[in-house]
């Protein structure tokens, strides 16, 4: 079976909607969190893990699994899905935002992007096509267009010639796709300038692509610019499309950004907040290190249903942390992947329901909590 996305909802008071999409590996939920395995694996937890926390979608990196251990070994070993046992479905990004964050030196050309590999410094060009071609060989179920991320802040005439190259590379991505059931997605930049913002969306859609995405946030702007360009542009995508608000994000900009017609979110903030001791909760945000867990007996969530919550307490999970055990790392990495992907499925309940309005502003009015 090739891609597909169908919508079951809508909601009457806003432009959140309930769908899923299908893929030859699986089916997906949508609103949907895909947890990021940057170098195919989500880090500090194992596969079943990960499944066991609701996950049925993850995102990796093209620009790290290109340099290391290179595409051509991942396509050599029957894919990424095989290669890292990986079973339901994966969307790659292109790797621009990589180059952008994390090369050494960097030149940006009309035909691509040269750069020089944060691991050995060694040169690489990544143009658009090669970008199709690295993600084609992983096997992903969506890829992504190589596009250039814009900085913020940015002049006009900057955020304008950085456009103008990513409706370019767009085109020549959609040329270079070989057909495949693998879904290929165009990229809406602009940077916060409205007019540049609706030329991106009305290029791109005109070129025709399986999926649409808002790239360029999250980049350092304030937050009340994300959700002025999420309000105004992810509605107008395609109504039949999946649609995609790149890198975002927090708790309560995924649950706005849901109202505004997202349907696809990736972020690193709830492994790495994990890492760092961070944890969710439907109450609070938990800085494990605190101590004043040091005696507390209650889980992170007493509402949560995660491995850890019903094995563990705060008090436990303080001391691993205060200790540098891995298990600190594991467990609460696993608390935090499993609160998204319950978010996710408490919007999506709630969009059945016909109540996510209603659910949107008790959470922002909550701060997270509900």
């Amino acid at each position: 079976m090739g891609f597909t996305f169908k919508i079951y909802e809508k909601d009457p008071t806003s432009s959140a909607r309930r769908g899923k999409i299908i893929t030859t590996h699986g089916e997906v939920e949508t609103p949907v969190f895909m947890p990021v395995g940057t170098q195919g694996t989500v880090k500090s937890l194992t596969p079943d893990e990960i499944k066991n926390c609701g996950v049925e979608m993850i995102l990796a990196n093209t620009y790290h699994l290109y340099l290391r251990p290179g595409h051509e070994t991942i396509k050599n070993m029957d894919g990424l899905h095989h290669f890292m046992n990986w079973p339901r479905p994966i969307l790659t990004d292109s790797g621009g935002f990589q180059v952008y964050s994390l090369a050494k030196l960097r030149k940006i050309l009309p035909e691509g992007v040269m750069f020089q590999s944060h691991i050995d410094g060694s040169r690489h060009l990544l143009t658009p096509q090669k970008a199709v071609e690295i993600q084609e060989a992983l096997g992903s179920d969506i890829m992504m267009c190589l596009d250039d991320c814009t900085p913020y802040p940015a002049t006009y005439m900057q955020t304008k010639k950085s456009l103008d190259l990513t409706i370019n590379w767009a085109k020549l991505s959609r040329e270079a796709k070989k057909p495949s059931a693998q879904a290929l997605f165009g990229i809406i930049q602009g940077g916060n300038y409205k007019d540049l913002r609706q030329k991106a969306l009305e290029e791109t859609v005109k070129i025709g692509f399986d999926g649409y995405a808002l790239g360029g946030l999250s980049v350092g702007e304030p937050q009340e610019i994300m959700y002025e360009i999420a309000h105004n542009f992810t509605n107008a995508l395609p109504v039949d499309k999946p649609r995609y608000l790149m890198g975002v994000g927090t708790p309560e900009d995924i649950v706005y950004a849901v109202s505004c017609g997202a349907d696809m979110f990736d972020c690193v903030i709830p492994t790495r907040s994990a890492r760092h001791g961070l944890l969710f909760t439907n109450d609070e945000k938990i800085v494990i290190k605190n101590a004043r867990w040091r005696q507390s007996d209650i889980p992170p969530d007493e509402t949560c249903d995660c491995y850890t919550c019903k094995n563990f307490s705060r008090a436990y999970l303080r001391h691993l942390y205060i200790a540098g055990e891995i298990l600190a790392m594991i467990l609460n990495t696993i608390h935090n992947v499993r609160y998204y992907t319950r978010l996710m499925e408490r919007i999506r309940e709630a969009l059945k329901e016909n109540r996510f309005t209603q659910f949107k502003n008790e959470f922002l009015n909550n701060k997270g909590g509900v």
